[in-house]
Order: C-alpha cells, then structure tokens, then sequence
C-alpha cells in the first residue's frame, strides 16, 4: 500500500470497506482519468505535469475517489483522538513528521521523499523543510478532496 494510502487507511477507518477501497485508488498515479486531470488530460506538456510543486495546486494523485464513502469523517477529531491518547505532544496540525508519527507510520526522511514521489512533489528534495511543508498541506488537501471534513487549523495559509 502507498503511504498516502496508508495515511487514508489510518485516519478513513483502516478496517472499513471504503477506507479500503480509498486506498489503493491513491496510489494508481499512473491511471488517472482526463476527468481527474482536469481540461489537460493525462497526456499533458512535462510543465502540466510539474505544476503542483510548490503551489500547493492539486496533484492527480488524490483527485481519485473522490467520497468513496468516506464523507464526513471529521479529520480533526479523529487525529485530535488519536493524539489525546498518544501520551506524548505531536505537532500533527503543522508538521508532516508529526502527523506521521501520529498514525504510527514510518516518518523517516526515506518514507517523506516516497510520499512525495506519489503525491507528485517537483520541488528539491533535499531541501527537506519546504518538502515537508507542502508535503503537509498536500496530505490535508487530498483528505479533503476524498471526502473528509478538514478544519481550518489544519490548513495551511
């Protein structure tokens, strides 16, 4: 499974049919439909497909099932559970290495730069600061764009 899958999994219901189902949709980068790509198709210039770098626009990663019976799970309260039974302080609203370490996956700079290659990062990465940054509001958006209710002090300005 992906790790964005993974994140789906552990914040969607890891042992739901939809979070299931979610899941390796996340991962098919290579299948995404000109629908999910938006009027540029996914045959587009190298520069349609580099877009997303650090701009924060979507990737077609997780413009996949979009609701895929996961609507309404408040994200929030969810990883806010999951923190208040953690035992230890975890800056999951701003940091990618938190969030990850929250839901007990592998937030090793290795898995960053995997999660970056799914989620189309053209950035550096080497420059693990602005990686990790745009990785966190990438994960936020793409949990909000399959159907989870992300509050706003989980979004980055």
């Amino acid at each position: 499974m992906s790790i964005f899958g993974s994140i789906m999994s552990k914040i969607f219901g890891g042992g739901s049919a939809s979070a299931q189902a979610a899941a390796p949709h996340a991962s098919e980068t290579p299948s995404v439909s000109a629908a999910a790509q938006g009027s540029g198709g996914p045959t587009g210039s190298a520069s349609s497909a580099a877009a997303p770098s650090m701009s924060g626009a979507p990737s077609p990663v997780a413009d996949a099932p979009s609701g895929a019976g996961q609507a309404n799970v408040d994200v929030g309260q969810v990883l806010a559970d999951l923190a208040s039974k953690k035992g230890q302080t975890l800056d999951y609203k701003r940091s990618i290495v938190d969030l990850m370490k929250l839901l007990d996956l592998d937030s090793s700079l290795q898995a960053r730069k995997q999660l970056a290659d799914e989620l189309h990062y053209t950035g550096d990465k080497e420059d693990s600061a602005s990686m990790n940054v745009w990785l966190h509001s990438q994960v936020v958006q793409k949990l909000a764009e399959n159907g989870g209710k992300v509050p706003d002090d989980l979004r980055h300005a």
